[in-house]
């Protein structure tokens, strides 16, 4: 059975489209392409990843498509689309010819979270389950109280939480976090990247000892049928080498059966992505 890398970006760095990458992130200031991740998924036995958006524009959707036809290492694409466009029922039925591309996403993270409430951003989210697409929630714990109220509306929608919905791993905080994660993941159709947890992180400092409460919590609350490991490669540089990002999660879930390991390191996002 495969291994699969569910979260990593491809992009062709321009100080403008790529503006989120402050001059702390000088370390990924560069264009990252599936040459420079092959070697690295080889070196840890990795089949292939999911390439997830990073810039929200339809043109980076198609550059992907395009990569993937060249790059047998993508598994497939999570895009970008105007889930608020009139026309997104058009749109999507544009995507669907392209049979890598998995799902969409907006980078909620970014917007008020009362930007996911409203009517035609649901009403592209209903055209995504007709369609079905995936769709990956990107959010902050401030998020937490919108998400539930969206998910509550499309129980048939299959979502995954990125990140684990970036607690703050950084100051230890896990109380609101916690709670809100586990209401989350009482939807069955709700699934949990245990991905993104080093940049969350004190980025020169953390240790894996900083991770454990947040796996622990995730593992309880999503089960080992609901998550899926992901990299964040490259954006993950900017706090540890890919080897060192990925060493902690392997640890952690080492004691758990042969069967749970190859859920949560591929079986799991062949299955939500229809890889």
């Amino acid at each position: 059975m495969s291994v699969i890398d569910a979260h990593q970006h491809f992009w062709q760095y321009h100080p403008d489209t790529h503006n989120w990458i402050n001059e702390d992130m000088a370390a990924i200031r560069r264009d990252f392409y599936p040459a420079d991740l092959q070697p690295i998924l080889q070196q840890q036995q990795i089949d292939g990843c999911i390439a997830v958006q990073a810039d929200q524009t339809e043109a980076e959707t198609d550059w992907l498509i395009l990569l993937a036809a060249k790059a047998t290492l993508i598994k497939g694409v999570v895009g970008w689309v105007d889930l608020r466009s009139a026309g997104i029922r058009e749109r999507l039925q544009h995507y669907q010819q392209f049979p890598i591309v998995k799902g969409f996403r907006h980078i909620l993270q970014g917007e008020d979270p009362a930007f996911m409430l409203q009517p035609d951003f649901l009403r592209g989210i209903k055209a995504l389950q007709e369609f079905g697409f995936t769709y990956d929630i990107l959010i902050y714990p401030k998020h937490f109280s919108a998400a539930l109220q969206l998910i509550q509306q499309f129980p048939a929608q299959a979502f995954v939480i990125d990140h684990l919905a970036k607690p703050d791993i950084k100051n230890g905080e896990m109380a609101a976090w916690k709670k809100g994660i586990e209401a989350l993941a009482a939807f069955p159709n709700v699934y949990c990247k245990v991905s993104g947890m080093v940049t969350e992180a004190d980025w020169h400092h953390w240790q894996a000892a900083d991770l454990l409460p947040y796996l622990d919590t995730v593992t309880t609350a999503f089960g080992m049928q609901r998550l899926l490991y992901g990299s964040d490669w490259p954006v993950c540089l900017v706090a540890a080498s890919y080897e060192r990002m990925m060493a902690p999660v392997k640890e952690y879930y080492s004691n758990f059966s042969a069967t749970e390991q190859a859920a949560l390191f591929g079986q799991n996002a062949a299955a939500f992505y229809h890889v």
